[in-house]
């Protein structure tokens, strides 16, 4: 029977391009006993197939079932070698690493001499990238080499190569903490999301000063600049001053400007940081700007102009689209939004297991806020629920809490609220539970409660009242992050006005310009 798709070796297979492919049958045929091999057979069933079958691969090829595992561990490890000598999977960091194992190859042969040679010249590259690591284990290698072979070329050669790993091994230890901080706090705003309030901000605030280390920032090159400005834009990020945000990850683009070579070392902090201001610019509602952006990113992808490998492309792709549905959410496009889901979920399925469940369910609340927008509060709720009966998730907890409360906002729009006594309560449980519930949520939640039970004529008072209560909390501190989940207000708004939320948010839009 076929089996689920998991397996390691498949799905490497799978991910192999046209030239990959070609690539590694030159390779595996380089000796002319490995055509028949049993991992080059192994490898041209498992090509051909859809899923993964071991019960084919036993009939098609001539491995016994006592041999598979380890046909499958040999052909996974020749097919990893054959990409690391691609020169499409090469760079300055991978071109490093083989120099520190020829150099050490040629120390095990006692060639001392060569191997100092290649060491000398390869760490001078390795700082040149700013690869401390790698430059830090240079230089342990030159060391044990001097100690067992005295070159006598320089008297104090001992105490310059014990400057230089003291020198790098500091400079490790600043950008290890700025990586670290940058770490948390990103891993913080998973699991959080934005403070809740004085007491979250103290909390984050005292963890950013305690790790922040002491540096002179003259003295940091790209590395600890880039590391530097991550942490200060998550911090921003967390504590909703998205201005600063916005700044950040502008310097960080022009940190990469400035050191243009370190695009293609770095490509996924380059994308993140283009990532963070589209998010940046989006909360604060620069359309213009965003769309500017957009367009920049969208033009990259298509002359790829710093993509080097599947991965930087597919994250690349997967910002966009994020990007794309927030173009329609600034805009009040809804309606031609709905449009745009089936190619979102297109993109989903191709990428396939390379994306984790948070930013699929991310996008499933991206899909439900656009229905919702739109007036198809049957499609919102069945997004929504994608999130809900996913009792494995692992997503933030702001984000949960709001997909809730406009689960139970699309209830009552759609008139499937024979049920919304009991969906209230199970809601209100779910955020006691979470720690969670705030004076908008409150309020909503009350608001919902009474709804029921109001006549007719009585409506639109009562959603001129909470629409007065709500809008006090549109600039507090820790409050204002509802409406960056859910546009409540626009929603009270076109129930007060009779008019479509889409409606609405063109006219904000439009007073904007």
């Amino acid at each position: 029977m076929p089996q689920d798709q998991k397996d390691s070796l498949f799905l490497l297979i799978k991910s192999l391009s046209k030239s990959e492919k070609r690539q590694f049958k030159l390779y595996a045929g380089r000796l002319g006993g490995n055509a028949e091999a049993n991992f080059m057979a192994l490898f041209s069933v498992m090509d051909k197939m859809e899923v993964y079958d071991e019960q084919l691969i036993l009939k098609k090829t001539n491995i016994k079932k006592q041999q598979i595992s380890n046909s499958k561990a040999h052909l996974y490890k020749q097919i990893l070698i054959s990409l690391r000598l691609s020169p499409i999977h090469q760079n300055a960091r991978t071109q490093i690493r083989e120099q520190l194992d020829f150099a050490t190859i040629l120390y095990n042969k006692g060639l001392y001499k060569q191997s100092l040679k290649i060491l000398d010249k390869t760490k001078n590259v390795a700082i040149s990238k700013e690869e401390y690591t790698l430059a830090y284990e240079l230089v342990e290698l030159e060391k044990v080499i001097e100690s067992q072979y005295i070159t006598r070329s320089m008297s104090d050669r001992a105490d310059i190569l014990s400057v230089e790993a003291k020198n790098i091994s500091a400079k490790n230890v600043v950008v290890s903490k700025l990586s670290n901080l940058s770490l948390q706090l990103y891993s913080w705003f998973l699991k959080y999301g934005y403070v809740r309030n004085d007491n979250d901000f103290k909390i984050v605030n005292d963890y950013y000063e305690a790790r922040l280390p002491n540096f002179v920032f003259s003295e940091q090159g790209f590395t600890g600049k880039m590391f530097l400005f991550q942490a200060k834009l998550w911090y921003a990020f967390i504590i909703q001053d998205f201005l600063s945000c916005y700044r950040y990850s502008q310097k960080l683009v022009a940190l990469f400007d400035e050191y243009p070579d370190m695009k293609q070392l770095h490509p996924v902090f380059y994308l993140k940081a283009v990532n963070y201001s589209l998010e940046s610019l989006f909360y604060l509602q620069q359309t213009y700007k965003f769309n500017e952006t957009l367009i920049s990113l969208e033009d990259s992808i298509e002359y790829r102009r710093f993509f080097v490998n599947e991965n930087t492309l597919l994250l690349a792709n997967l910002y966009l689209y994020q990007h794309k549905i927030n173009l329609y959410y600034l805009e009040g496009e809804f309606e031609k939004g709905t449009q745009f889901v089936p190619d979102v979920l297109s993109q989903i399925k191709a990428f396939g297991k390379k994306i984790d469940a948070h930013h699929v369910m991310l996008f499933y609340y991206k899909i439900g806020c656009m229905y919702f927008g739109a007036g198809d509060y049957d499609n919102c709720i069945i997004y929504l629920n994608k999130i809900i009966q996913n009792k494995d998730l692992k997503m933030r907890e702001d984000l949960l809490c709001y997909t809730r409360v406009l689960d139970l906002v699309a209830h009552y729009e759609s008139g499937q609220d024979q049920n919304i006594d009991e969906l209230i309560k199970s809601t209100y449980k779910f955020l006691l539970k979470m720690d969670n519930l705030y004076e908008v949520q409150k309020k909503m939640i009350k608001f919902l409660r009474n709804l029921t039970s109001l006549y007719p004529n009585e409506l639109k008072d009562a959603f001129k009242k909470l629409h007065k209560e709500l809008k006090e909390f549109e600039d507090h501190p820790y409050e204002k992050r509802a409406f960056l989940y859910l546009d409540i207000i626009s929603w009270l708004e076109s129930n007060i006005e009779g008019i479509p939320v889409e409606e609405v948010v063109k006219r904000k839009m439009r007073s904007r310009v």
